[in-house]
């Protein structure tokens, strides 16, 4: 698919750095698309003790991830870049895979998830380092992003922490490995 980006940026910018920047938050878009739509499935897909919490507490979270694809895909537009929030490039242009968890109990999933919060989260940050030379505004808007991504992440973190301050899944480098520790 062609892009055809426009023959202008924001005010401030060069047209190649605003679609330099545009660029990169292609891919942000994309992680941001797969985390709701992950988070909607493990929402699901969570059974057993304590359901109805983590059920509900996914909700808030699946709908601010929704407006922050949106923010990035108006950001985008401003830019002059076209945002692509069509799945055959999100498939195509990953660098990650499909979430590998189906129904499971809660803890399994939260254990998962936090796996996936703490891609997206260091994503996030690498991009935010990246835009420091290049857009602070769009910068603010990754920034923002990841204190609430880092406050969910928190929530998850609440429910596979014991006294001791540890993780039920410490040392997991996969969802399924998480999932089985927890």
């Amino acid at each position: 698919m062609a892009t055809n980006d426009a023959t202008f940026t924001v005010p401030g910018l060069s047209v190649e750095d605003g679609h330099k920047v545009g660029e990169l938050l292609q891919i942000r878009l994309h992680a941001l698309n797969d985390l709701q739509l992950t988070l909607k499935h493990a929402h699901w897909n969570v059974v057993g003790r304590d359901f109805i919490g983590v059920h509900e507490m996914l909700d808030p979270q699946i709908e601010l991830v929704r407006g922050f694809v949106d923010d990035l895909a108006e950001r985008m537009a401003a830019l002059g870049v076209p945002p692509n929030g069509l799945p055959g490039d999100l498939v195509e242009r990953r660098t990650w895979d499909d979430y590998s968890i189906g129904r499971a109990n809660t803890t399994e999933h939260l254990a998962a998830l936090d796996l996936v919060y703490t891609g997206v989260i260091e994503d996030h940050r690498a991009d935010i380092a990246v835009l420091d030379d290049l857009d602070l505004v769009t910068q603010d808007l990754l920034i923002g992003q990841v204190q609430e991504l880092e406050k969910f992440q928190w929530f998850i973190r609440a429910h596979l922490e014991n006294s001791g301050g540890e993780l039920r899944h410490e040392g997991a480098t996969t969802e399924k490995d998480a999932a089985a520790k927890a």
